[in-house]
This record gives structure tokens, C-alpha cells and sequence, in this order.
């Protein structure tokens, strides 16, 4: 076999938001690499076709409601019980908003953190725990955004939870160094999934083309980002721990 640092072979993964767009190809994808993966998402049919699109065997999907806080630990446990302790963990679970300020408040800042932020680093922590992952180490990927980098009318909301991840993973870098499990984020730029194409500013073809003209590269797809994940939790990167990767088209660029 010729060698490939980006192999996932004989590496178990975790991937939230599984059941459509950037999480639902980090599976595919990672399959392809040779990762057990595990799916997890709220939708159990579109978990299911998912699972279906894998390639190998041993793969896993659970539906479960990460803002359940209260019975993530067991949810966690059962997993590893399945499984065994985990290599990687893609956070790609969460929701976005366009929101001027005048229409916020806190009820919708805590439904965003919940989602976005208190999910994410919950599901971690319980994870980090002893004997949850792989003795040798593992690595985190956080999917954050560029609008936690770049302001955008509307997108305060948004962006807030999206930076909190940011911070988070250069600390827990430091925190979880000595146990050789690494923490990263990806922050993507406006990427064409199912959902992304039937909102308002996708369909219209003039707003399409500002947005487009943002990205010196046109628009994202989904495995602009699976290829980004599957870099992180091989070896690959073993070296990379509390970074931020853009991957945007050249939206930062400019």
C-alpha cells in the first residue's frame, strides 16, 4: 500500500449535523478515507440515507438532540460502549440567522448558544473524558465561520456563536495538549448545500452574483470542507493544534 498521511484507516470519527449538507459529506467523505463513522443528528430517515452513502462497514447513527445537556454523558457512553474510544469529533451540528439588532433579544441569543456554542462544547467535554478517546490521541474540529472574522449587516447574531468556538479552541489546545488531543476550526465561506440554495439571497440572481463576487473563487461546496476535515483528523496534521483553516474562496482575501 502506498503511503497516504491523509488515510483514516482503523480511525473511529464522530460527526454531528450528519443528516444533510457539510456534515452529511464529512461522512461520506471520511468513509471514503477509511473511517468507522458515526452519525449523529436529529432526523433519523435523513440519518439513515446518510448511512446508507457510506462506504465500508461498522458505521454507526444515532438521532439525538445534542441540546439535551442532560443526558449527553450517557448518550457519550453508550457510544464509546459501541464503538469504542473515538479519534475524531467534527462539530458540524448548528443553525445560522440573518438578524438585525433590533430584532434580537435574549430569548433568541440563548436558543443560538444553545444550538451553536453550549451543544458543540458539551458533547467535548463529556468526550474528553477518560477512556472516551483513543489513548494514543485525537483531534476536534470545530466548524466556525468567516463571519466570526468578518462583519456582515445582520450577522452579529451569527457571528457571536461562531467566535465563541474560536476562543474555545485555542484554549482547550493548551488545556488537552499533554494528552495529545488537538482542537481546531474551520471557517468556511458561503457554500452551495441543499438548504443554502432555497434561501431568498441564493435564488435571486442578482443578490446571488454580490455574493458570488465576494468569493474570488466563486462559491464553496460541501467537499471544500469535507477535504478540510479529513486533513485535521488525519495525521496529516498532527503537528496542528489551536488553528483556525479558512476555507473561503478568497472572501478573506480582499
Amino acid at each position: 500500500m502506498s503511503f497516504n498521511p491523509f488515510s483514516l484507516e482503523e480511525k473511529t470519527v464522530v460527526i454531528t449535523g450528519a443528516s444533510s449538507g457539510i456534515g452529511q459529506q464529512c461522512a461520506i467523505d471520511c468513509s471514503k478515507m477509511g473511517a468507522k463513522v458515526v452519525l449523529i443528528g436529529r432526523n433519523e430517515q435523513r440519518l439513515s440515507e446518510t448511512q446508507s452513502s457510506l462506504k465500508g462497514e461498522g458505521h454507526l447513527s444515532v438521532a439525538f438532540d445534542l441540546t439535551n445537556f442532560g443526558e449527553l454523558k450517557g448518550f457519550v457512553k453508550s457510544i464509546v460502549e459501541r464503538v469504542g474510544p473515538i479519534d475524531g469529533l467534527v462539530n458540524c451540528a448548528g443553525i445560522s440567522t440573518t438578524l438585525p439588532l433590533k430584532l434580537m433579544n435574549a430569548e433568541k441569543m440563548d436558543e443560538f448558544f444553545h444550538s451553536n456554542v453550549f451543544s458543540a462544547i458539551e458533547l467535548t467535554r463529556h468526550f474528553c473524558q477518560m477512556g472516551n478517546v483513543n489513548k494514543s490521541g485525537a483531534s476536534f474540529v470545530f466548524l466556525s465561520s468567516i463571519m466570526a472574522l468578518a462583519g456582515e449587516n445582520g450577522k452579529s447574531l451569527y457571528s457571536m456563536t461562531k467566535g465563541a468556538l474560536l476562543s474555545a479552541a485555542r484554549s482547550l489546545s493548551c488545556e488537552y495538549a499533554r494528552r495529545n488531543i488537538r482542537f481546531n476550526c474551520i471557517s468556511p465561506g458561503a457554500i452551495l448545500t441543499p438548504i443554502n440554495q432555497d434561501l431568498p439571497h441564493m435564488k435571486n440572481p442578482e443578490a446571488r452574483a454580490v455574493l458570488e463576487a465576494k468569493h474570488l473563487l466563486g462559491l464553496g461546496h460541501t467537499t471544500d470542507i469535507s477535504n478540510a476535515c479529513i486533513y485535521l483528523i488525519s495525521d496529516a496534521s498532527r503537528w496542528i493544534t489551536g488553528q483556525n483553516l479558512v476555507v473561503d474562496g478568497g472572501y478573506m482575501a480582499k
